[in-house]
């Protein structure tokens, strides 16, 4: 079990806070606040209690050097604005100016501190850089979910030098994810798409022992395919894993998990937006043709197999889904799963940067249970590995 910040006395204190804002920037703008928006639960629960609110962030990769261009400043300026709260901003994360600028905060007051990663400390899980941080706070409060794979100073030694807790964001993660895998309401599916098999080998190995249904989509089906004999002509393929798939299918057939893949396909000649394409059952794809999506029977069936299910993890597209029309496959089972979570049917947990985008694109967003901003925290809790950041609070 990990603390959340119910169980700390934060009144008068300060609280480090462990946030995530390394958000996308073009012209010195946010262009997504979404990680800023999360934050807000914790923010608004500390200022209410009169803690003082140091927020801790990385930012890009300076490498241990302070790169101008990497500043959380510009940062500091859109928080403001989405937590609806002024935020002051320190020009260092350590030393003088830190110092000051904490020691300058009144109950309920934040401030942000300059990007971790200007300090090769951060990223190295340094003693002495941890007990700098350490040093500026009362409390420490991780809300950084999506950098909690990562054993750093300020994700991971810093837990264990102050009282620590998880943040709302970070505690509805883990509720989320345990509702999902540890304690699900069965039968289970998984969704995973994705390009390659490669990067989702430890994925797919973990959820075959634990899932009743698993649908795989994406490039990765036609690795898949390949494996079972089936041509797949131009499409992204990894034949060296034939090999590799066999093996996962047999797991899984060992553990009663059902495998389901493509039974028919949009195929092209190219990936283009709008170029000539057409519908053909997944063992008649010409050798000059790209499989981009799967086809309307494969996309029905499986919104028809999640009328089944009670719990649903999703990591990855079915399809090309930035290029339409090879995003119908998508769209169609992110509104089937909306749709059975909206009427008490599902609980659907959701994770990766292409799968935001993908329920984004499907407006459903706000209809799953929880959709994870974390990209590769998210991935390696599907492979089922201890994430340093989680660990160091359960032992706080």
């Amino acid at each position: 079990m990990f603390k959340t910040i119910d169980d700390l006395e934060v009144a008068g204190k300060v609280a480090l806070v462990r946030a995530d804002l390394n958000v996308p920037l073009k012209d010195g703008r946010v262009t997504d606040a979404t990680r800023i928006a999360r934050l807000k639960p914790t923010i608004d629960d500390l200022a209410a209690k009169g803690a003082k609110i140091v927020l801790l962030s990385h930012f890009a990769r300076p490498k241990g050097k302070r790169v101008p261009e990497m500043s959380l400043k510009p940062v500091a300026e859109a928080s403001a604005e989405v937590l609806g709260r002024a935020i002051a901003f320190a020009e260092d994360c350590v030393g003088a100016e830190a110092e000051q600028a904490v020691a300058a905060l009144q109950p309920g007051q934040v401030v942000l501190l300059e990007n971790l990663r200007f300090h090769p400390g951060e990223e190295a899980n340094d003693p002495a850089f941890a007990d700098a941080l350490a040093a500026l706070g009362d409390v420490y409060v991780n809300d950084a979910f999506s950098a909690a794979h990562r054993a750093h100073a300020s994700t991971e030694a810093i837990a264990h030098r102050l009282p620590a807790a998880a943040g709302r964001n970070m505690q509805a993660e883990l509720d989320a994810l345990a509702a999902a895998l540890e304690r699900p309401e069965r039968p289970v599916a998984a969704i995973v798409g994705g390009a390659k098999v490669s990067t989702k080998l430890a994925v797919l190995e973990h959820l075959v022992a634990r899932t009743d249904l698993l649908i795989i989509g994406g490039g990765m089906a036609n690795t898949f395919l390949h494996a079972q004999g089936v041509a797949v002509g131009k499409s992204l393929c990894e034949p060296d894993l034939a090999d590799t798939a066999r093996a996962i299918l047999e797991k899984a057939a060992a553990a009663g998990c059902v495998i389901a893949l493509p039974e028919d396909a949009e195929v092209a000649t190219e990936l283009a937006p709008n170029v000539p394409h057409q519908t053909v059952p997944i063992d008649a794809v010409d050798a000059d043709m790209m499989i981009l999506d799967v086809g309307p029977a494969t996309a029905d069936r499986l919104a028809a197999r999640l009328v089944d299910c009670k719990t649903l993890i999703w990591n990855g597209p079915m399809g090309a889904f930035e290029t339409p029309p090879f995003d119908r496959g998508t769209l169609t089972l992110a509104r089937k799963a909306a749709e059975l979570t909206r009427s008490g049917r599902l609980v659907s947990v959701a994770g990766g940067g292409d799968t935001v985008a993908a329920l984004a694109a499907a407006d459903v967003t706000d209809h799953f249970t929880y959709v994870s901003t974390a990209g590769g925290a998210f991935l390696e809790w599907m492979e089922g590995r201890t994430l340093p950041g989680v660990a160091a609070l359960q032992q706080g």
